[in-house]
């Protein structure tokens, strides 16, 4: 009996999707990615939370840039964290299946109501990689998230194109101390950018 895959080339199905869920409906906000900002007039990511504080009748969520969360994690110390209101706050969870990318622009558009939900982009079809958030799809099918590209995609020395990737600590740190990171090389079929 032949094989029916032979000669097809197998690749795994993408990551999932980052679908911003609001803040006002979500559990545990501590170290959890989120944007910030107002309908209509635009957002801001590369944040993470704190949990919820009430003052009065107020909620509110702590929220500080990525590099102060992980060098405050990392050394143990407090860190100034605006409090922005719940409302203007949402969580960056995971959807359940990626949607393939439109084309036109058209299709493209987005409701100014709340962020728009991220299909992840093939490495091979990013335009640059080098400090993009990416996703690195295991053999087992799961997900490694909390990565950054330290490179564009290169030949590795056994001849596949590949890409370095660092832990998003070791990214950060990088920044902070000048310390090089560790990093990965990942193959292009299995590298994604989030």
């Amino acid at each position: 009996m032949p094989d029916p895959f032979a000669g097809s080339e197998w690749t795994p199905d993408p990551p999932r999707p980052v679908a911003p869920t609001a803040a006002i409906m979500a559990g545990r906000l501590r170290g959890r990615r989120v944007l910030i900002g107002l309908p209509g007039h635009g957002w801001r990511g590369d944040l993470r939370a704190d949990e919820k504080v009430v003052q009065g009748s107020r909620t509110y969520v702590p929220v500080m840039p990525e590099a102060e969360w992980y060098r405050a994690e990392a050394e143990q110390t407090e860190v100034f964290a605006p409090l922005v209101p719940v409302e203007r706050v949402w969580v960056e969870e995971l959807g359940m299946a990626a949607i393939s990318a439109p084309g036109d622009v058209v299709s493209r558009l987005v409701s100014l109501d709340e962020p728009p939900r991220r299909n992840p982009v093939a490495a091979l079809d990013a335009p640059a990689l080098t400090g993009r958030r990416v996703v690195q799809l295991l053999e087992d099918g799961g997900e490694r998230r909390d990565l950054r590209a330290v490179t564009e995609l290169h030949t590795s020395d056994d001849g596949d194109i590949c890409a370095r990737v660092t832990t998003e600590l070791d990214w950060y740190r990088w920044g902070w101390s000048g310390k090089t990171p560790s990093t990965l090389e990942v193959p292009v079929h299995l590298l994604w950018v989030e």
